[in-house]
């Protein structure tokens, strides 16, 4: 039978020919994509917002008539028959919850969809109750969609979609916007879906690590496929990508690349510019940052991590002097944030999320209007332009220029008064992994060359490698602090080293793990079990193998993934406050 499964993997069940998509006959949406995906496979389609993921999912759900191109799911063509798949999928649109009803409860939006899809109601009260179990949402039936979180938002969307237990799942950036804890929750939800009902699933997303966990993968940039297929068939997989759209990007105007490699933080200085003193922030009875002691460095990037809530940003607010501590003191270049805000103001930039730029300013234009603001009486910005390869775009509307050339040009406004300090709140999210990387290449500039100390939030990952130190927030307080490495290796004494488990017969293999070991989640095509004794459970699986007589298989030692140490630090966190 577990043979038979894996050879299932081999049986497309979705097929995609020539797909196109122009919307006002001008706009080129999706540009000749093709692509298969088989029985029991998570397929992901990843990429930059504005690639044309949406756009393919809705064409696939039926939802957007193709250009040009056939469709066809479980051999219907949907271009022809679209009501005829709907039976058949389950489709999650973009947005946290999109689909749910803010003013219902969670058992009130499950009894809704139920109706909506006219389900029998044995099947659906014996679907309900698997998909509550495995979502974990079952204590939280009476609460109101409005008062959930994120992550359980998102949760429950995908159990809305579910209900009638579809054979395709299309899931369109369902972990956009959640925290690590709740992305690794959520696809070890898809994957134990996958893996017991057999489900095959489709899952866009922007995040380039999530990528590692898809069975197969095809790269979207500007309407095209420019890469497909494993994840483990690149060593490297962000760098495949950035060498794929190098030359469309150069075309474009953008630069090519330079490999990315973090400089050594030497300033010279030891001096600590962010001096945080047991800093406390209620909102009545609620406290949001709790007993935060911090120190850094000058010309030091320190990424700060945590869950949705976890009190990030209302730190991040203090030490920008827009919220008064209740407790404690921050000092940032020796003012007192409290008692000298004028002088705080002058010392440090933020950069938002969402770049408050003019857009029918030319760069030069928003560059001369935030100078104005910030009282800079210097005229001449062409040298600063030219070093953050901005001068091209110098007299280009800010609307007519690409996304991650907006992002530097908000972070030159950010920073065009000179400050020691600047403040960077998820600055590469939604870009390319090209554009991501020539913005790492200014802030390293930024950092090293000019001496300033960078603080950024952000959910990616692979962006946190980046920083000098991660500090690592839950329930208000920092729980850990250190460099990538040093987060890590504390993430080894919590659950233990990890052994990687490969194997192309994959179901079988994580059957036969799953009855003998605990700690063990899947990535993709790959095991994990986290283990304190990893050269014993090393022979224990190989004689497991023997007996099974399973003879293709690899097992290798590996450091914990950060998302992995992050989920570590989490959990363990949220264990010692329930004791």
């Amino acid at each position: 039978m577990d043979k038979a499964l894996d050879k299932g993997l081999d049986s497309p069940v979705i097929r995609v020919e020539g797909l196109t998509k122009y919307y006002n006959k001008k706009v080129l949406a999706v540009d000749n994509v093709s692509f298969e995906v088989r029985r029991g496979e998570v397929f992901g389609l990843i990429g930059p917002d504005g690639a044309g993921k949406t756009t393919v999912l809705q064409m696939l759900a039926g939802v957007l008539k193709p250009s040009s191109g056939n469709v066809f799911v479980s051999g219907i063509e949907v271009t022809k028959a679209p009501e005829s798949i709907k039976p058949l999928i389950g489709y999650m649109p973009q947005g946290l919850g999109l689909n749910l009803y803010d003013n219902l409860t969670v058992e009130e939006n499950i009894n809704f969809f139920c109706s909506l899809r006219e389900i029998p109601d044995e099947v659906f009260l014996q679907n309900k109750e698997l998909l509550l179990e495995i979502t974990g949402l079952k204590p939280f039936l009476s609460r109101q969609v409005k008062a959930l979180s994120g992550g359980m938002r998102q949760k429950l969307a995908l159990v809305c979609t579910l209900l009638h237990l579809p054979k395709i799942i299309f899931l369109d950036e369902p972990t956009t916007g959640v925290d690590p804890l709740s992305r690794q929750e959520f696809w070890k939800i898809i994957h134990t879906l996958v893996q017991e009902k057999g489900l095959t699933g489709i899952i866009t997303t922007s995040y380039m690590d999530e990528a590692e966990r898809c069975h197969r993968i095809a790269l979207m940039f500007q309407g095209k496929i420019i890469l497909q297929g494993k994840p483990e068939e690149y060593p490297n997989l962000e760098e495949a990508f950035i060498q794929a759209i190098s030359d469309k990007a150069k075309s474009s105007g953008a630069e090519k690349p330079i490999n990315l490699e973090k400089p050594s933080l030497t300033t010279g200085s030891t001096e600590k510019l962010i001096v945080c003193k047991g800093v406390s922030k209620l909102f009545g009875d609620f406290r949001a940052v709790e007993r935060v002691s911090l120190e850094v460095e000058k010309g030091e990037v320190l990424g700060l991590l945590g869950p949705n809530g976890a009190g990030k940003t209302t730190l991040i607010k203090m030490m920008c002097g827009l919220l008064e501590p209740t407790e404690g003191e921050i000092f940032i270049a020796g003012h007192n944030v409290k008692k000298e805000k004028a002088k705080l103001w002058q010392t440090i930039g933020y950069m938002s999320q969402r770049f408050s730029l003019y857009k029918d300013l030319t760069v030069m234009e928003n560059v001369s209007l935030y100078a104005g603001l910030y009282g800079v009486r210097r005229k001449d910005f062409a040298s600063l332009l030219e070093k953050l390869g901005l001068f091209p775009w110098k007299d280009r509307l800010v609307k007519d220029i690409p996304f991650g050339i907006r992002q530097r040009v908000a972070l030159l406004c950010a920073v065009l008064h000179e400050p020691l300090v600047v403040f960077l709140d998820e600055p590469t999210s939604g870009v390319d992994p090209l554009a991501r990387r020539t913005f790492w290449e200014v802030i390293y500039r930024l950092s090293r060359e000019e001496g300033i100390t960078v603080i950024l939030s952000t959910h990616y990952m692979d962006e946190a490698e980046n920083c000098d130190r991660i500090g690592l927030m839950n329930r208000g307080r920092l729980i850990a602090l250190g460099t990538p490495e040093e987060i890590k290796k504390g993430a080894e004494a919590i659950s233990g080293k990890l052994l990687q488990i490969k194997s192309p017969l994959f179901r079988k293999v994580f059957s036969l793990l799953r009855d003998r070991f605990a700690n063990l989640s899947l990535c993709g095509s790959k095991i994990y079990l986290r283990t304190f004794t990893p050269n014993e459970d090393r022979e224990r699986i190989i004689k497991l193998f023997e007996e099974a007589e399973i003879k293709d298989y690899q097992i290798e030692l590996s450091i914990p993934p950060l998302q992995e140490a992050f989920v570590d630090f989490i959990l363990n966190d949220m264990k010692r406050g329930q004791t």
